[in-house]
């Protein structure tokens, strides 16, 4: 928590009570100014090749035997393991097929190299510590996923709700964490204009079929290269983010000198190469999207877990602007 030790009055109010209450003015606002990092699923925004899509045809990926429909793809108690003869140890049966109505397979969401998507987290490599860490703060309501305030988003709470036992939330945690990190970052292109993008399957933006452009307006954009080899989860399918000019520099400038102090040079508790230190996480490579809803949630409030005080301090001063450059350098990094 950030003190103001000397309290100066003005018209019967302190100047501590003044910054406190500007400084949740900002973050509300903040949130719903990065409204877009928090994808919603409109299904009737969705293209026809969506609607196109027979959810009992038989779908594979290349180099793989594996056949599912998409209906089985979609499936968060069974998702599709296409390339099982790739893993170093068996999969924990919480990964691979979760147990019951409130524990959904964790690779689900996550996939089977934990490279996780711009709607979930990164796992692979992370350590034990974090991992645990971080279910207790979501069973504890300290952190709240998908955060953020949109009445449309409530129902998906899924790690809120999510009840593994601490057996296989150990199990899980050190399966992730032994797996190696994958890097599926294509590029990252900074523009004023991108495509035409939707939600669609999976809460994740898509390149619209129909073509067309639209203004970045201050947004990070991130899309799978291939759209048939992403909605059939493929966990190596490649994304390409698209970032505000002149925001990968500025980015730089904030991770590595704090920006004149407006933040902490990021290095100092998630090491030189910020591929994490200790039970700090990697940050090198990570998705772009997910950076920013995590920096935003720790500015509002909405993530407050174990190290929430200590992101606090980094977060307090940076603006939507700074987010998104910070998010964009991140992902030019080699994970």
């Amino acid at each position: 928590m950030i003190k103001v030790c000397t309290a100066v009055r003005t018209g019967g109010l302190s100047v501590k009570w003044l910054i406190a209450i500007l400084a949740l003015t900002t973050a509300l606002v903040a949130r719903a100014d990065v409204e877009w990092a928090y994808p919603v699923l409109d299904e009737s925004l969705l293209p026809q090749r969506d609607l196109d899509l027979d959810p009992q045809a038989l779908r594979s990926v290349p180099g793989s035997s594996l056949q599912r429909t998409q209906e089985q793809i979609d499936d968060h108690w069974n998702p599709p393991d296409w390339f099982p003869d790739d893993h170093y140890a068996p999969v924990p049966d919480v990964v691979a097929h979760g147990d019951g109505p409130n524990v959904r397979a964790c690779a689900a969401c996550h996939g089977f190299m934990g490279a996780g998507h711009p709607e979930s987290s990164h796992l692979a490599g992370l350590t034990v510590g974090y991992i645990t860490r971080q279910m207790a703060d979501f069973r504890s309501g300290a952190q709240r996923s998908p955060s953020g305030s949109s009445a449309m988003r409530l129902d998906r709470s899924w790690m809120n709700t999510f009840e593994p036992t601490l057996e296989q939330i150990e199990q899980a945690a050190e399966w992730f964490s032994g797996l190696p990190v994958i890097d599926w970052i294509d590029e990252v292109i900074e523009t004023d204009t991108v495509p035409r993008t939707y939600i669609g399957d999976g809460r994740m933006r898509h390149v619209h079929p129909d073509g067309g452009t639209e203004p970045i307006d201050g947004r990070i954009v991130e899309v799978p290269q291939d759209w048939e080899l992403a909605t059939a989860r493929h966990p190596r399918s490649g994304f390409t983010v698209y970032a505000p000019t002149g925001s990968v520099a500025r980015g730089e400038e904030l991770v590595t000198t704090g920006g004149d102090g407006r933040t902490i040079e990021c290095f100092t508790c998630h090491g030189q190469d910020l591929k994490g230190f200790g039970d700090t996480p990697r940050l090198a490579g990570i998705s772009p999207t997910y950076v920013v809803r995590q920096l935003n949630d720790f500015r509002t409030g909405d993530r407050a877990g174990t190290l929430g005080s200590l992101m606090l301090l980094a977060v307090t001063n940076l603006t939507d602007e700074d987010i998104v450059a910070i998010a964009a350098y991140l992902a030019t990094l080699d994970p």
